[in-house]
């Protein structure tokens, strides 16, 4: 069975999911009973997410090599996606007998109000990262689309003076005016669709599905703010 979920993008940095891909129906995955309703589909499954975060470790292994990591996890919508990359990295140094240390700090930035995403951007967390001196680090961050919440973490932790700097996206959003640059490894590249699951979020509420889904207009007025 063909779908148009993606093309065939070997020269891609991701999976590239296609403008007029609708999803799956709801139907054929298991997800909270309190969302019915407040989702028009299921968009990237969760077995297909691993998949690639598995891919992901193994491009960012083969770069990093047998140096010690810095990872530093994007709040709160980052977290599920951190946890699983650093655990695949962890796995895969581990059976190619490589010696890798990984140490997880955490930041959080604010800038959406329902599903928009606002001017304002807030760093909330530690100040002094003086711990990244001298060191690899990898920023790790669930969702990129204009690109200014990645802009201001690279010159947040360029301050520092790290010895590199490597950013993981799962996701890259195709906005106008969204970011020039890519992050140096992309879970996927998915149409201007607000999606929420795997820790990404609405106000708070979705957090807790596993898949990655599009959430639906009874759902966002349900919880909006």
């Amino acid at each position: 069975m063909t779908t148009n979920m993606a093309d065939d993008q070997r020269e891609e940095p991701g999976v590239v999911i296609k403008d007029g891909w609708s999803g799956y129906s709801l139907e054929l995955f298991n997800y909270p009973e309190h969302y019915k309703g407040d989702l028009e589909c299921v968009y990237i499954p969760h077995g297909v997410i691993m998949n690639r975060i598995e891919c992901l470790a193994r491009d960012i292994l083969e770069d990093i090599g047998h140096h010690d990591m810095m990872v530093l996890c994007v709040l709160k919508g980052g977290y599920k996606f951190c946890s699983d990359l650093v655990e695949s990295i962890k796995a895969q140094s581990r059976s190619a007998s490589r010696r890798l240390t990984t140490r997880v700090e955490f930041i959080r930035f604010k800038s959406y109000l329902n599903d928009q995403s606002t001017e304002d951007l807030h760093i909330i967390g530690p100040d002094d990262l003086s711990m990244l001196k001298g060191k690899n680090v990898l920023i790790v961050e669930a969702i990129v689309d204009t690109g200014k919440t990645m802009r201001a973490l690279l010159q947040h932790v360029e301050t520092f003076q790290p010895n590199m700097v490597k950013v993981a996206g799962l996701l890259v959003k195709r906005v106008p005016h969204g970011a020039a640059e890519l992050p140096d490894y992309v879970g996927f590249i998915i149409p201007n669709r607000f999606v929420v699951g795997y820790a990404l979020d609405y106000n708070e509420y979705f957090r807790d599905l596993n898949h990655i889904c599009v959430i639906s207009e009874t759902g966002k007025q349900k919880y909006k703010v």
